[in-house]
């Protein structure tokens, strides 16, 4: 799932995803492009997934129980603040990517050999056979100085994922999607080569370039990885499309949705709660600030927030107590949450939401993007660059009040919805006792009554309730915003309620 490049004169990666030697060439920020833009030229060509009969059919624990030689990690013996670590191919990864370290303006390929891996159940491999890596993961010392953790992933596709500080995986983000939530089905681009640049004994980031191909384009990215108590992603890309693409999917997030206090219809669970992410935070080009709870739905639900020139969206997670979860094991409430702030002017399109049904935790359901409202046309250039911010929170206006929970049920009468939102924020502190704040509600369907604001003495923030009596409706896009004196105390909250 990567790719290599290419310059005129002097520089050749030969476009294969298989070589017979180390690479040594020179390499600077143009090559990838340069390398995407001359793949995009020429028809696509799915490459190979042949693997030998040992790793064809590898079982997920076969899989996992080939371990990488930590000791062999890419600049260990040079003492330097990152590492570089291995994945071998095999079970769903089964696309080789070609992974070069660059240093001192040139690029040399990472030769596989299958000594790097403790090959665990799955057998030792013939030392002959040039295999190949299926991705790679970046280490630094981001908890503490004295041990580099794992900071970040890229596996599978065009997938990415990474923590910050204190954190445990949880969302992926993509390089490009492609027909995302198309009943024709979606396409997946995937990245083929990666260039590694070798990090200076002082760094406190690191950059990795990558060559993306699929059936409909090829791109470049440069990422500048900086790791710490917000690990940012700075995300440089350059698409240039093979045919016309209507359907484009940038800043791509990848996460999971299974329950909460807002339905637990049909949930048998211990556990107060299950997702990697809760919300979609957005923060519009006129500069709304939006909270859109998430759902676990009985059919697909598809939502789009048009805009033009979003300030930023992110799939987040907002419960952050360990109470909220109950899972020693999974720990859903050290899950990052993901923001995504454009650099420069995307102009008009929408956030797009996926939401799809699912029962089961290990499977993502949950799917937010921007797509542009034009389309991305054949042979043309296309440049996104990204701030990518993998967090705890992210405040883009500190007075507004938060939403931090969302609960619902039966009403005591049995026959409407009751909702409650808790709000927390800097704009409800040091409030007159007297003061009068106002829910405003609204639904596109059935009625809401009942709406009330009050305090919440044991949070130290503020409660809006309301009732939905749906009528009839089989679905309904709720809307709430706390005022005082007209003008919005808190950020805007969305739900679609659905039968």
């Amino acid at each position: 799932m990567r790719r290599r490049g290419l310059i005129g004169g002097a520089l050749a990666f030969p476009i294969g995803l298989a070589y017979a030697a180390p690479v040594d060439a020179v390499f600077d920020g143009s090559v990838v492009r340069a390398a995407a833009r001359a793949l995009a030229a020429k028809p696509y060509q799915a490459p190979s997934a042949k693997l030998p009969d040992a790793l064809a059919h590898l079982t997920y624990d076969q899989y996992r129980s080939i371990r990488f030689n930590t000791a062999r990690s890419l600049w260990r013996d040079k003492k330097l603040p990152f590492e570089a670590q291995f994945f071998h191919r095999g079970f769903f990864y089964t696309d080789r990517v070609e992974i070069y370290e660059v240093a001192d303006g040139r690029a040399t390929l990472v030769p596989y050999n299958s000594d790097l891996f403790d090959m665990g159940q799955v057998g030792k491999v013939q030392a002959a056979e040039d295999i190949g890596f299926a991705g790679f993961r970046l280490h630094a010392a981001i908890n503490g100085p004295e041990y580099l953790d794992e900071v970040c992933v890229f596996l599978g596709a065009s997938y990415f994922r990474a923590v910050a500080k204190g954190q445990s995986y949880g969302l992926s983000s993509r390089g490009l999607a492609i027909k995302t939530g198309d009943p024709g089905g979606e396409e997946f681009p995937a990245f083929r080569s990666f260039w590694l640049e070798r990090p200076s004994a002082g760094a406190s980031g690191i950059t990795i370039h990558a060559l993306l191909d699929s059936p409909s384009a090829a791109a470049s990215f440069r990422f500048t990885i900086r790791p710490g108590a917000e690990t940012i992603f700075d995300i440089e890309s350059a698409i240039y499309p093979r045919v016309d693409i209507e359907q484009a999917g940038l800043g791509t997030l990848t996460s999971m949705f299974d329950f909460d206090g807002s339905d637990r219809a049909g949930v048998d669970d211990y556990r107060r709660a299950v997702h990697d992410s809760d919300g979609l935070q957005m923060w519009t080009g006129r500069g709304e600030q939006i909270w859109r709870h998430l759902a676990n739905p009985k059919t697909l639900q598809l939502s789009s927030f048009v805009d033009t020139s979003p300030r930023g969206f992110g799939l987040m997670q907002r419960k952050r107590d360990f109470a909220a979860f109950d899972d020693l094991e999974a720990r859903y409430e050290k899950r990052p949450g993901v923001w995504n702030e454009p650099i420069g002017d995307i102009g008009e399109g929408a956030v797009h939401l996926v939401e799809i049904p699912t029962k089961r935790e290990i499977d993502d359901n949950i799917v937010a993007f921007w797509r542009p409202k034009q389309k991305l046309l054949a042979k043309g250039e296309y440049n996104f660059t990204w701030r990518q911010h993998w967090c705890w929170e992210h405040v883009v206006q500190p007075p507004l009040a938060r939403v931090t929970d969302t609960r619902a049920g039966m009403s005591r009468a049995g026959e409407t919805r009751l909702f409650i939102l808790e709000l927390m924020g800097e704009g409800l502190k040091g409030l007159a006792a007297d003061v009068v704040l106002t829910p405003e509600v609204s639904a596109s369907a059935g009625k809401v009554f009942n709406t009330v604001a009050q305090r919440n003495p044991e949070t130290g923030g503020w409660r809006m309730s309301f009732e939905l009596s749906p009528d009839g409706a089989k679905l309904a896009e709720l809307r709430a915003v706390l005022l005082r004196d007209k003008a919005p105390l808190s950020e805007t909250w969305l739900y679609r309620w659905t039968i």
